[in-house]
């Protein structure tokens, strides 16, 4: 029987080809929404989503549903713990669209020193205004602090070198490269930052992270840019320090952005001179869909011929696993099922197992990760069948 993969967002039509000409069946919607999906994704596989999001009702309302793509950095838009609770592999495609975000990002840098919108604006408007337009102050020599230095953070950095900016960053952790000074703390930086570029992801510790507090710190005039995650910033407090200390924000997300791919919009940054609003466009240049479609639909076709999946975002960091058992055994129909028998007896859960084979198929060693450690009398029968080389069990540290 066919896999099924649905595709729920914009998507190159040549890689939808490559998935087809693997014999995989394709029902491609880029117009579907977060309510659509429930509906949509009955007797589906495999789920490709860009910034349509994945909700509790479409998780479990999936029959057949094994594995979620985000086409795209970060999985915010999907309902991760509602995943795990039905086994659900979330996957996505890190560091794939870094260039296209960073270029953004730099652009807004430049767009809002020389306020290239608002004069545009003005000529299409008929009015001439140099005068104004002439105050630029220019990027060269400026401060710029990157929160965030991931594979992003990395790129805005070479670019803004080559405008000669001062490179702060931080990140969590240490910091290495050419021409970029660690920062520990942001009282350190955000006082002297003329630019602040963020890069982050959206997570309990990042939420709201830029908060009056933050926007306290920094210098009059300063520019913000943000080309991460809307909940990184209180939004009331940035629009605070654009009233009273004359920060310039440049956005590609915002708070209440629609989900929609058209119509209208609203919000209160519309009636701010200083704030300039791109539509979520920072991953929407065509190098970067084709570079992230290419690793989404490798995802797909290497987790059908391997059982792997690559860049697994919903894996347990941590188990409940107290204890490690080794066991070197004749590779032999029944011999890993005897062990694992006789620890089922003594009620202990095997957290984690991997069975490597040596050369020649002879002998395999298969290592398991236990809650509780096997007891005296478990380990004497397990030394005693024929087909056990060796073993060793040891709590874990």
């Amino acid at each position: 029987m066919k896999m099924k993969v649905l595709i729920a967002d914009k998507f190159p039509e040549v890689y939808i080809q490559k998935l087809k000409d693997a014999d995989i069946e394709v029902i491609y919607n880029a117009k579907l929404g977060e309510n659509d999906l429930p509906e949509a994704i009955q007797d589906i596989d495999c789920l490709i989503v860009r910034s349509t999001n994945v909700n509790a009702a479409t998780i479990e309302k999936s029959n057949k549903l094994n594995l979620i793509v985000r086409a795209g950095a970060g999985v915010n838009n999907i309902d991760i713990a509602t995943a795990n609770k039905k086994g659900i592999y979330v996957s996505n495609c890190p560091g794939k669209n870094s260039i296209a975000v960073a270029e953004l990002a730099v652009g807004l840098m430049l767009a809002l020193d020389r306020r290239i919108p608002a004069n545009v604006a003005d000529f299409k408007a008929g009015k001439w205004n140099k005068g104004e337009y002439s105050k630029a102050e220019g990027l060269f020599g400026k401060t710029l602090a990157i929160v965030g230095y991931g594979a992003i953070g990395k790129e805005v950095a070479k670019r803004a070198q080559a405008f000669g900016m001062n490179i702060y960053a931080k990140d969590v952790s240490r910091i290495e490269g050419f021409g970029v000074k660690d920062f520990s703390e942001f009282d350190q930086v955000l006082p002297i930052a003329d630019v602040i570029s963020i890069h982050l992801p959206q997570t309990p510790e990042t939420k709201n992270l830029f908060n009056e507090k933050m926007f306290g710190l920094m210098k009059k005039g300063a520019i913000l840019v943000n080309t991460s995650r809307a909940g990184v910033i209180d939004e009331e407090a940035m629009i605070k320090a654009v009233q009273e200390k004359g920060i310039k924000v440049g956005l590609d997300v915002f708070k209440g952005e629609p989900e929609d791919k058209s119509g209208p919009v609203s919000s209160k940054l519309q009636e701010l001179d200083n704030v300039y609003v791109t539509h979520h466009i920072g991953a929407s240049t065509e190098q970067a869909q084709n570079a992230v479609a290419e690793e989404a639909i490798n995802i797909i076709l290497q987790y059908i011929k391997s059982g792997v999946i690559a860049h697994w975002v919903n894996r347990a960091k941590t188990t409940r696993a107290h204890y490690q058992f080794v066991v070197k055994h004749y590779d032999k129909p029944g011999v890993l099922a005897f062990v694992m028998d006789t620890l089922k007896f003594g009620n202990i859960n095997i957290e984690e197992v991997e069975n490597v084979i040596f050369d020649g198929g002879i002998v395999a060693s298969c290592t398991m990760k236990l809650e509780s450690a096997a007891t005296a009398e478990m380990l004497e029968t397990i030394r005693n069948n024929p087909d056990i080389i060796s073993y060793s069990h040891v709590e874990l540290t």
